[in-house]
């Protein structure tokens, strides 16, 4: 692991960058508690996390399948279909008619994540379908994606619609009160949902195997040269389908999140737009997974400043508040990145002779 960020620090300065402006945060904010106090910090850095594990993995989502060759603006979409199954099959395993076997706990919301993150590899599998069999424009595609699971999910919107909870932190914070920094440590490592520890762990997994494994070799290969992979032996359809299903799941996972673990409810169209953000942190991280992390650490900080903000006492619009996310997409997407330079093949068509 410290190889891969050795590797990530030396060869992308835009992860340094966002790294940079990440400690700057911390720094900022442990300032800040010297003056509203660690609790309302801790709550900041918190609330980042949460915008954060979403937007990480849709950009992992979408630096699986452009790495592949596949351009993914469907993200966004399968996000929103995930978050929508997930919650449902939560809504009726939660219902009295249900088995009892199937209401425990733990079983009714592992299967809620298991049948959102499948609904989510599945919408990916209709993207590689149609970008691959039937050579559809891949934008376009992506744009069918979005629209389906928007007409779909509010089509079948069920208002009021209740469940018996939304995932329990995995573990509770082991120290107390009175141990001081630790316990304000403690806060932010522990306390949280099964989801967020995954997000790290895709991160991780992803950054492994797409750099150390012949499976990352061969998907860098496909999306840079697609002929010369194949020439190799490398079935590259086979090998994009894959990626795709994997990717779709990715962003199904973020799906899954915001209905299981962050909000606990439905409303359409939730997602807001994060699917779009994760493409712009991928962008940002140049198709890195540990630059596009930092990335969405940092877009995650943006998101949490719309709530947190009222409590430093800082008199700005709640309008312009709610654009900082969007505000700071633009500002990176405009000038901040400089040159990114994608997978040379992403959203050509390959055709096998």
């Amino acid at each position: 692991m410290s190889g891969d960020v050795a590797s990530a620090v030396k060869t992308n300065r835009t992860t340094v960058t966002a790294m940079i402006l990440i400690v700057a945060i911390l720094v900022v904010a442990f300032l800040a508690a010297g003056a509203v106090g660690p609790a309302i910090v801790v709550a900041v850095i918190n609330a980042s996390i949460r915008g954060t594990v979403p937007i990480a993995l849709g950009a992992m989502s979408g630096i699986l399948s452009e790495r592949s060759g596949i351009v993914n603006i469907g993200i966004e979409g399968m996000m929103l279909l995930a978050a929508y199954v997930g919650f449902m099959i939560n809504v009726g395993l939660s219902s009295s008619g249900a088995p009892t076997a199937l209401q425990a706990e733990p079983v009714r919301l592992i299967l809620s994540i298991l049948g959102g993150v499948l609904v989510g590899g599945l919408t990916g599998l209709l993207h590689a379908l149609l970008s691959i069999r039937y050579k559809v424009d891949q934008i376009i595609s992506g744009t069918v994606i979005n629209t389906l699971a928007l007409g779909l999910t509010g089509y079948f919107y069920l208002a009021g619609a209740t469940t018996q909870g939304r995932l329990p932190p995995v573990i509770s914070n082991p120290f107390k009160q009175d141990a001081g920094l630790l316990f304000w440590i403690g806060e932010i490592i522990f306390n949280k949902g099964l989801v967020t520890y995954l997000m790290v762990l895709v991160v991780i997994t992803v950054t492994i195997a797409l750099f150390r494994t012949p499976w990352g070799l061969r998907t860098r290969a496909v999306g840079e040269h697609p002929r010369a992979a194949d020439t190799l032996g490398i079935n590259v359809h086979r090998l994009q389908y894959t990626n795709l299903f994997f990717s779709g799941c990715m962003a199904g996972l973020g799906g899954v999140f915001l209905t299981l673990e962050a909000v606990g409810i439905f409303e359409r169209g939730m997602t807001n737009g994060r699917g779009f953000i994760a493409l712009a942190v991928m962008i940002f991280g140049k198709w890195h997974p540990l630059g596009a992390a930092a990335g969405a650490l940092l877009f995650g900080f943006a998101t949490a400043l719309q709530g947190q903000l009222q409590f430093f006492n800082i008199q700005i619009p709640h309008q312009f508040v709610g654009m900082l996310p969007y505000l700071l997409t633009v500002i990176v997407l405009a000038g901040f990145v400089g040159r990114a330079r994608p997978p040379a093949h992403v959203g050509k068509p390959y055709e096998v002779e």
